[in-house]
């Protein structure tokens, strides 16, 4: 995965296009859309490592977004109208959204006003992913009484990722391509990629024994004998990580028992498994499978 600083104007997609073309891959994608003018972090998963980025949708996201009021409130007003947008609200998604306009509940964390200039606002979102921040910035004027209109936006965080982190441009991409395809050099283009595996260092984790890897990957539920170590505190439904000794993700699953039941089991199913991510074969197949019927009559 890479960690994109996107720029404004192009789409998500045509980001993820350049991406590939830059890269000469077949396949790649991005966790969660910006509109063309907005800036900021953007996570692209390469290959495979696709099927993992919807972890990130799991965790919050944060914006520092720049409004403009249609008439001058006191800082006062400003303050109570963030205490009160904080916590669950409804919202409708805008007119020109690419998904069914129905009324949604999303969550904001924290709210903070970080300047005011006259009917200038700067602030800083931390919400649940989803959340339209246009129309919240809409809804704060209407509360006001004045109306207000958002002039720019940038996402500053996605899930454990902040724009602290080394962010990527698409130029530093291209050019650390261009040094390991035409010098050989990879070591710049090996800081810019990442493992999958960085992505879901935030969600529970589950070690299973070498004989049970391909099983999964071929298909097959997470019984309680393939199991080595599991994240303690785990609970029935949690989004888990399933791993290899090696730290290899073998895919996504959700947790079907309590922590302390898989403990003490020794048999039955633990996991469900709702996303494969290593390729079948990838280790030796260690399973069997039961005879066949006719097969067995004809001997």
């Amino acid at each position: 995965m890479i960690l994109l600083d996107k720029p404004p104007g192009p789409t998500s997609h045509q980001v993820v296009a350049w991406a590939k073309r830059i890269l000469e891959i077949p396949k790649a994608g991005h966790s969660g859309t910006l509109d063309p003018q907005v800036t900021g972090v953007l996570p692209l998963g390469l290959g495979d490592g696709t099927k993992a980025l919807g972890v990130l949708l799991l965790g919050p996201k944060e914006y520092c977004a720049l409004g403009r009021l249609h008439s001058l409130p006191s800082k006062e007003q400003l303050d109570s109208i963030l205490k009160q947008f904080c916590g669950d609200i409804y919202q409708k998604p805008p007119q020109r959204s690419a998904v069914s306009r129905q009324t949604r509940i999303r969550r904001i964390f924290e709210l903070e006003l970080l300047e005011q200039k006259e009917r200038l606002i700067l602030i800083r979102i931390l919400c649940e992913a989803g959340t339209y921040i246009r129309k919240l910035i809409y809804d704060f004027g209407e509360v006001l009484g004045y109306g207000g209109t958002m002039i720019e936006l940038r996402r500053t965080r996605v899930s454990q990722f902040h724009e602290d982190h080394p962010l990527v441009t698409m130029h530093q991409l291209a050019n650390a391509f261009t040094d390991w395809k035409e010098k050989k050099d990879d070591s710049t283009l090996l800081k810019l990629i990442h493992p999958i595996e960085y992505a879901l260092s935030e969600i529970k984790s589950v070690v299973i024994r070498d004989s049970a890897v391909d099983a999964i990957c071929h298909g097959a539920q997470l019984a309680v004998p393939g199991i080595l170590q599991i994240s303690e505190n785990l609970q029935k439904d949690d989004i888990v990580g399933i791993y290899t000794q090696k730290g290899e993700v073998v895919a996504l699953g959700q947790s079907i028992m309590l922590g302390e039941d898989i403990q003490d089991a020794t048999k039955g199913y633990a996991f469900e498994t709702k996303r494969l991510i290593m390729k079948p074969n990838t280790y030796p197949k260690s399973w069997r499978t039961k005879p066949n019927k006719d097969n067995i009559e004809k001997k």
